[in-house]
């Protein structure tokens, strides 16, 4: 009898989930840099890459809606133009787009003297709730360039690297991305327990604790430093994953560098805040909360394979997946670009 119940146990399983099937989207995560103003026709590679990527959400950072203008809506009526359709909602310092109608929007962390901002949407698709956030976490107090012996809120040359990792977590916990993160795990909460598939893409200003490790302490100026970045680290303490850690979870060979990004229409210089350091970083993230057979498929950095290194440009050496730019490059970050599949009805 117990053989007997084991195996309609097994057969139930089985086709409730066959009883299903697996769906794809993908998140484009993508800092565009003062709206692509920085490099001449900037906006309009800002449309022409997203109508070629066709990603069905964008999660920006950089958004500031210059002179009354409101990025979101010109952004949207570009691709439109380009015969692509978005939906998107008035927002300041981030943004998002969605192929499927918005359902809601919030400001989860609001903008603040320019120290970061979390918005959220709400769309549906496949009759399930998908809740997708954007973030850009304060700039100031950015701790990893004082590893690398530039202060974290000035970018003046320092006397030396800053190494102590309990100094280091002290300065960091100064800015204001912790608060940032503690907003979106709390809203996000709210939204799970409603049932709603959670997906959070950001320029966080801030390495992952995945990055910082043992094996890469001697490298992009470390300084033999090894330590937990707080943030990230809290958004796994509270159940989410790195999209790109996911699928490549070694940094020596995938870092996954965003920024500094070579751009043909700039030299090197202009594109870098510690001229004399090795500042590549991974700050670009596409986070998600696995459930509902939620999780990431492919993975690709969206930019040049050039980053900018003590003023010059390097060629990337590592086993990164590339997706190059069509022309123009709007941006001096690279984005990051994730298929994800999910189960649906």
């Amino acid at each position: 009898m117990r053989k007997i119940a084991l195996f309609l146990t097994v057969l139930s399983v089985f086709f409730t989930v066959n009883a299903k099937s697996f769906k794809e989207l993908t998140v484009l995560q993508f800092n565009i840099w003062q709206e692509g103003t920085v490099i001449p026709g900037g906006f309009e590679a800002i449309a022409d890459e997203i109508a070629r990527l066709e990603p069905d959400f964008v999660t920006l950072s950089e958004v500031r809606n210059y002179k009354n203008t409101r990025f979101c809506d010109r952004i949207t009526e570009a691709l439109r133009n380009r015969g692509k359709e978005y939906y998107s909602f008035y927002s300041d310092d981030t943004g998002l787009l969605s192929r499927y109608p918005i359902t809601d929007s919030v400001t989860v962390f609001p903008l603040n003297d320019d120290h970061g901002s979390i918005y959220r949407l709400n769309a549906k698709i496949d009759n399930l709730e998908f809740a997708v956030y954007t973030g850009h976490l304060d700039y100031l107090n950015d701790t990893y360039y004082e590893v690398r012996a530039y202060d974290g809120n000035t970018w003046k040359k320092m006397e030396a690297p800053l190494t102590d990792v309990a100094e280091i977590h002290r300065r960091n916990a100064l800015s204001q991305r912790d608060e940032a993160i503690d907003s979106f795990i709390m809203d996000a909460a709210v939204q799970a327990a409603n049932g709603a598939m959670i997906i959070f893409g950001g320029d966080f200003n801030e390495p992952s604790h995945l990055d910082w490790i043992e094996a890469t302490k001697d490298s992009a100026d470390h300084h033999g430093v090894v330590i937990e970045w707080e943030n990230t680290k809290k958004l796994y303490d509270a159940g989410y994953r790195d999209s790109y850690r996911v699928l490549y979870p070694d940094p020596v060979t995938h870092p996954g560098y965003t920024y500094p990004s070579a751009n043909p229409a700039r030299k090197p210089e202009t594109v870098t805040w510690a001229k004399e350091s090795d500042e590549r970083d991974r700050i670009d993230y596409i986070f998600y909360l696995p459930i509902n057979g939620m999780e990431p498929v492919e993975a690709f950095i969206f930019g040049p394979e050039e980053s900018i290194a003590y003023s010059r440009e390097v060629h990337s050496a590592s086993q990164d997946k590339f997706i190059t730019p069509l022309g123009v490059w709007p941006t001096d970050h690279k984005g990051v670009l994730v298929k994800f599949r999910y189960l649906a009805e």
